[in-house]
């Protein structure tokens, strides 16, 4: 991408002329002045690239892909809620078998040791 500057010599030279600069000095100031503001576009241009400049409508862009993003990782994290709350519930009733399962065979094992001595006195 080109940039131009306009830049109108002819008047710059006859403002200067009439705050009382001579024609020759007038054109050297207006010469100066054109290199310098070349050199610094030239500058800018090289050290602030128009490609790493962002627009409002790039950055509108990566904010919604980033709340898609964050909206795609809630409903992951929803998914794994209720998988671990489903497995928690599952672990809880095959505990509860088993405390239920040994309880019923302490009660059948103290029984039988009951009757047996019982049965011997």
């Amino acid at each position: 991408m080109m940039t131009t500057l306009t830049f109108d010599t002819h008047e710059f030279v006859t403002e200067l002329k009439q705050a009382g600069f001579s024609e020759p000095q007038a054109e050297v100031i207006t010469r100066l002045h054109q290199q310098t503001a070349s050199t610094t576009i030239d500058y800018v241009k090289h050290e602030h690239s128009l490609e790493n400049v962002v627009s409002n409508k790039d950055l509108d862009a990566r904010i919604k892909e980033t709340e898609l993003k964050i909206e795609l990782v809630r409903s992951e994290l929803k998914r794994d809620i209720e998988s671990v709350r489903k497995e928690i519930a599952e672990t809880k009733a095959e505990l509860i078998r088993w405390v239920v399962g040994v309880g019923v065979l302490q009660i059948t094992i103290i029984t039988a040791l009951l009757l047996k001595l019982a049965g011997t006195v």
